[in-house]
């Protein structure tokens, strides 16, 4: 018993040896599984001189815009165009019937012959009249008689010339319809053989329309706030200017297909009133389109200068995430532990996204390997030089994507 009791303790010993060896087993097996630090790559933000800009939805419209119709009546004889063709100023477009109005000429020119003959038979008769009063042998009251036949005859001569000068104009003027501007023709809406109604009336038959092509302008709204921002710019021309409606300050567009805002232009026109309905005030640009590529009625996307320059913070925008409605960067501290900031992105500035609030200059920010980083993780830092301002949309895309992949 005594012997049996002796081993007991032994035995214990030896149980409780093993177990210590297979713990620090564990423990060393797992520190030798623990994952490295992730390796991600930071830069520091670039300072650079920007303008804000302010975005607007607008319309493409026409500089000018005509509606063909007649000034006469008449059967439409002729057309001289094709549907949706360019036209130039003075271009023939349509044809009325001359007949008519070469009758109505030849009867006022018989007229005017008439009247021309009866006025050289008052100014004889009062030439005759003139040594007949003298001589006493006319009374006063006659030869009066005889001076007023002579101006009625006159001034049935003027009516006369008139009424010659308006055929004119209807047959050789009106009756032929010519493109009061360059620009592009829609659709033909008579056909030839149909009655068209000319006139100033309001039942008047339209034709045709023409609307310019080059230039063309870009018309959209801003609200009273942007307005009085834009007035109150302190020693920036180009956005007096702007709050004016004087031309000069540039603007760029883009279309509802195209990823930037690649067409220039200048504003042009500013309205001087805002609409009390919706308290925005009109405002306008002009383009070039000697390419045809904008056409009246069309949709896009006008950029305009939303600030006096000033010096901020741009980081690639691939480096910005976000968080439901926040955005936000990674940064390493002096320790290399990843930290998140929220900040307040603005407009893209040749391929940097600019950066209005929550950055400050000195900041690492992680623009390589974000997938792999989390707050309060530490990580190994490489450091990469800013990308250079040149860089261009396309390339931060690459980027992008790149660290998308990652």
């Amino acid at each position: 018993m005594v012997i049996v009791t002796a081993a007991r303790p032994a035995a214990a010993l030896v149980i409780a040896a093993a177990l210590s060896g297979l713990t620090g087993c564990g423990e060393a097996q797992k520190q030798s599984s623990a994952p490295p630090p992730p390796t991600v790559t930071v830069a520091k933000p670039v300072e650079r001189t920007v303008v804000d800009q302010d975005e607007y939805v607008g319309r493409f419209v026409a500089v000018d815009s005509v509606e063909i119709r007649s000034r006469v009546s008449g059967y439409l004889s002729e057309i001289h165009f094709t549907d949706g063709q360019t036209v130039k100023r003075g271009d023939l477009l349509f044809l009325i019937d001359h007949k008519p109005f070469q009758i109505v000429l030849d009867q006022m020119r018989a007229n005017l012959a008439q009247a021309r003959a009866n006025l050289a038979y008052t100014e004889a008769d009062l030439a005759r009249g003139q040594e007949l009063v003298r001589n006493k042998t006319m009374t006063e009251q006659v030869f009066d008689q005889r001076k007023q036949a002579k101006s009625v005859a006159e001034a049935a001569v003027a009516s006369q010339e008139a009424m010659v000068h308006q055929a004119e104009l209807d047959l050789n003027d009106y009756s032929e319809l010519r493109a009061p501007v360059d620009g592009r023709i829609g659709d033909r809406r008579v056909s030839v053989g149909n009655l068209v109604t000319g006139g100033n009336g309001s039942n008047t038959t339209l034709l045709a329309t023409i609307v310019s092509v080059d230039p063309i302008r870009f018309e959209f709204t801003f609200d009273e706030a942007s307005y009085l921002r834009y007035q109150r710019f302190a020693g920036t021309t180009a956005n007096t200017q702007m709050a004016n409606g004087q031309g000069g300050v540039p603007i760029t567009v883009k279309l509802i297909d195209e990823p930037d805002f690649a067409h220039t232009g200048t504003m042009d026109f500013v309205d001087n009133v805002i609409d009390r309905s919706s308290g925005t005030i009109r405002g306008r640009a002009v383009l070039a389109n000697s390419a045809g590529l904008f056409t009246p009625g069309m949709f896009g996307r006008i950029r305009v200068p939303g600030s006096p320059p000033h010096t901020t913070l741009l980081i690639p925008d691939a480096a910005i995430g976000t968080e439901q409605s926040r955005k936000y960067v990674l940064v390493a501290d002096d320790g290399n532990v990843i930290r998140l900031k929220y900040v307040t992105p603005a407009q893209l500035d040749d391929g940097m996204r600019v950066i209005k609030d929550g950055l400050d200059a000195s900041d690492r920010v992680v623009v390589n390997g974000l997938m792999r980083a989390r707050p309060g993780m530490k990580a190994t830092v490489q450091e990469q030089a800013a990308p250079p301002a040149s860089s261009s949309p396309k390339e931060a895309k690459k980027d992008s994507a790149q660290t998308k992949a990652e």
